[in-house]
């Protein structure tokens, strides 16, 4: 892959990932290859590149039986990662910018279970420090739920911040959450049983005790403004670089 034209972004605009018909035979050798692959585009994911984060899960998804469709949009990947080697995580301690997280759901876009996608990241000095984009483990009936499903997360992501730092000796004021629904935001806020909302899991209601303690505070930001949204879906060349930014990844010479 080292002479491969780069791509723009890590898959195309809008592209959705199909599973194998079902019965199909599975080329062991080409599997291999693909975990292989998507196994070393992880531990970029992990590490330092939180803008693929949200195509290299997807094709995780299809490890256990890929085909040549799968395989290819991996190495799309790779053609981005070849023309970005040269991004970095950068932090900027003189910048006084603290403790952020931005959280944002794509509702019920996995066609084949109708699962919503989550994806929310934490950044300190400019820099992004925490990122995740995972499918959500229920179906949410609307957006409002699939947002709110996803702010819960982001807000046991934010407390486990508050135990690290503190242990480090530092006292943390409540930590800002950024979500781009106000329903969700006003379910979080206000603790409430409404006959919208009363099937929600337990476990969801958790960021409501985070508020109250005063851990974190949640605020309302335009969709169009919301960087979490770059891992929530496959966005176009205009979106990705207007958001890639916003988690500290700059060109290094």
């Amino acid at each position: 892959m080292q002479n491969a034209k780069p791509a723009a972004t890590p898959l195309p605009a809008g592209y959705m990932p199909e599973a194998s018909a079902q019965g199909a035979a599975i080329d062991p050798e080409l599997r291999s290859c693909y975990q292989t692959v998507i196994g070393s585009l992880l531990y970029l994911t992990l590490g330092t590149r939180p803008d693929i984060a949200f195509a290299v899960t997807k094709m995780a998804q299809f490890a256990a039986s890929p085909n040549k469709e799968h395989l290819a949009k991996a190495l799309y990947i790779c053609r981005y990662l070849i023309g970005t080697k040269n991004y970095n995580i950068t932090y900027d301690g003189s910048s006084g910018y603290g403790l952020i997280a931005c959280t944002d759901s794509d509702w019920a876009s996995d066609p084949s279970n109708r699962r919503s996608q989550t994806g929310f990241f934490l950044k300190l000095a400019g820099g992004a420090i925490s990122w995740t984009s995972r499918a959500q483990k229920t179906i949410a009936l609307s957006s409002t739920e699939a947002e709110y499903m996803a702010l819960s997360d982001c807000s046991r992501q934010v407390v486990w911040m508050h135990t690290l730092l503190g242990e480090l000796g530092y006292n943390l004021r409540s930590i800002p959450i950024c979500g781009d629904n106000q329903g969700s935001i006003f379910i979080a806020s206000n603790p409430v049983t409404e006959k919208r909302s009363k099937h929600i899991d337990i476990r969801f209601h958790y960021i409501r005790e985070v508020v109250e303690r005063k851990l974190a505070e949640v605020f309302f930001i335009p969709g169009e403004e919301n960087p979490a949204d770059l891992l929530t879906k496959n966005l176009g060349l205009t979106k990705f670089l207007q958001f890639r930014p916003a988690y500290g990844l700059h060109f290094s010479k």
